[in-house]
């Protein structure tokens, strides 16, 4: 069984920055994706961001590309997301997800449907 403990949100006025981690435990983290993905209230979860974990390669949404960067730490097993030039469109609860699956398939990355574990969520608020 794979947990996913999700943390460092929290509230920030617009242009500020926040750091999210999301600490891995339980199998081996070696062929998988790490992703981020949020949920703002009344909508559907959409994608944020995502790193292979071997070879690092990363994507993101065209909303966050350029303010927002993932990254990992293999020894730690915690995959990182720093969010910066925050607005209030970012305010969301915002989910790290596991997705178990070969490189070839990058094309899953950015489905949330694709992913095998989530954690439980924190939650970002951007003040105006």
């Amino acid at each position: 069984q794979v947990q996913l403990v999700e943390s460092g949100g929290g509230l920030v006025q617009a242009g500020g920055s926040l750091r999210l981690s999301c600490s891995a435990s339980g199998r081996t983290f070696d062929n998988y994706y790490m992703g981020w993905f949020r949920q703002a209230p009344g909508k559907e979860r959409e994608f944020v961001a995502a790193i292979r974990w071997s070879g690092g390669s990363t994507y993101y949404a065209d909303s966050v590309k350029g303010r927002f960067t993932i990254s990992r730490d293999n020894a730690k097993n915690t995959g990182y997301l720093q969010m910066n030039s925050l607005n209030s469109e970012d305010t969301a609860v915002y989910f790290c997800a596991a997705l178990f699956a070969p490189s070839y398939y990058t094309n899953l990355a950015r489905r949330a449907e694709s992913y095998d574990y989530w954690g439980q969520g924190t939650q970002v608020t951007v003040s105006s």
